[in-house]
């Protein structure tokens, strides 16, 4: 069997345990649709006003987007490493031909593809909503750049809690914080002058800043962004690779 057809078999099982979760299917798709309905519907932003919210909705694409592209690896790939860990999994595996590297690749491939298509309804639901902002092609190179990213992450945490409730707290401590301190729903100049430096440690924020120069303001640098997003998963992933406890 070749890599191509190990990391196939693997991702294709990961898909089929993906759909008997009926709770983890709904959450995953009705997640962003929830958000749009409350932040986009219900809490209207004040164009001037000053403030949170105080700008377009399309200002805030990239929040929406980044609740997809960093909850949903961090927790599925964090919890799902933890699991094998207490059942052994890996160890099994270690025995086959299956590598750590291919089995990561391919929980990734399934991950990627779930965000792309819960991002592609809340882009559409934003639109429903009267957003203005542009269906750029680099959104691809985001989106899948960062559940990359996160997923690199998400098998990290998972490889060093204790247990999946661990691996989920870990990655909610983790989320909520870059969530809010990234410059997607809170513009940078609410931020104090001497926490904006730290801003530039998240790498939510290159994925936030090149997401909306991309769709919403020109002011911003796609390329140098989306590259430092692609850096960033490329790393991320092989972190994440090599810390995946294959024998214990």
């Amino acid at each position: 069997m070749s890599r191509v057809e190990r990391v196939t078999s693997e991702a294709v099982a990961a898909y089929r345990t993906f759909l008997r979760r009926r709770t983890a299917v709904f959450f995953t798709f009705f997640f962003p649709v929830l958000l749009i309905v409350i932040f986009a519907g219900l809490v209207r932003t004040q164009t001037g006003g000053g403030g949170l919210f105080s700008e377009p909705t399309a200002y805030y694409v990239p929040a929406y987007l980044a609740t997809v592209v960093l909850f949903t690896p961090l927790s599925r790939i964090g919890s799902t490493v933890a699991r094998f860990r207490e059942g052994n999994r890996f160890e099994k595996l270690a025995t086959t031909p299956l590598t750590r590297g291919e089995w990561l690749a391919a929980h990734t491939l399934v991950n990627a593809a779930l965000i792309a298509a819960a991002s592609a309804v809340l882009l559409v639901a934003l639109l429903l909503t009267g957003a203005s902002f542009a269906l750029s092609p680099w959104l691809v190179v985001f989106v899948l750049g960062g559940s990359v990213l996160f997923c690199g992450v998400g098998a990290v945490l998972g490889s060093v809690a204790e247990g999946q409730d661990g691996a989920i707290a870990m990655s909610n401590g983790i989320a909520l914080p870059l969530l809010f301190l990234s410059e997607t729903f809170i513009q940078p100049d609410l931020f104090p002058a001497w926490f904006r430096p730290v801003v530039d440690l998240s790498p939510l924020a290159y994925f936030a800043r090149g997401v909306r120069a991309a769709t919403y303001s020109s002011n911003g640098d796609v390329v140098t962004n989306a590259a430092v997003v692609v850096v960033l998963a490329v790393v991320a992933f092989a972190v994440g690779a090599v810390v995946i406890p294959w024998t214990e």
